[in-house]
This record gives C-alpha cells, structure tokens and sequence, in this order.
C-alpha cells in the first residue's frame, strides 16, 4: 500500500466536476484507491462518495492505493491534486 497526503487546492472543493475528474482518473487504475478526510474514508472510483466526503478548499486529504499498479496510481492522483484538478 502507497499513500500520500494532499491539500485540496481547487477554490471550490470537490464539487460535481472534479470529483468527477477524480473518479475518471482513479478508474483507470486496477488499485483500489480510497480518499481519506478526517473520520471518512471513500472508494476515489464513487463520484458520490467523493461528493459525500464534503472535501472543500484547504482540506488535507489523504490517497491510499494498493494493488498491482499502486506507485503509478498513486503519483496520477497527487499530480491531480497539485495541479488543482483543472
């Protein structure tokens, strides 16, 4: 298992749309990979479960993968995060 801590830098937190990126990205991964927030924890392959997380600006945000193509998943989903998720 690879994780890394992140802080959300988009201005609006994890609204329909990037969560929605945040979905795509981690579905093209065989890992499976959680998204960790205070108490929560949720499958990053949920948009409604990234939407239920109530991830907003400046949340620290931890990614959990584990599985066969865990470091490359791991290092997309970082570079998503750090790019803002545009």
């Amino acid at each position: 298992m690879k994780n890394q801590k992140v802080t959300v830098k988009n201005q609006t937190g994890l609204h329909l749309r990037p969560a929605g990126i945040v979905c795509k990205t981690a579905m093209l991964y065989k890992s499976q990979i959680t998204l960790a927030h205070g108490s929560t924890c949720v499958n990053a392959k949920s948009v409604l479960g990234i939407l239920g997380a109530c991830i907003k600006p400046g949340d620290e945000v931890e990614i959990a993968c584990e599985g066969a193509d865990e470091q490359e998943a791991l290092e997309a989903m970082v570079n998503l995060f750090e790019s803002g998720l545009e």
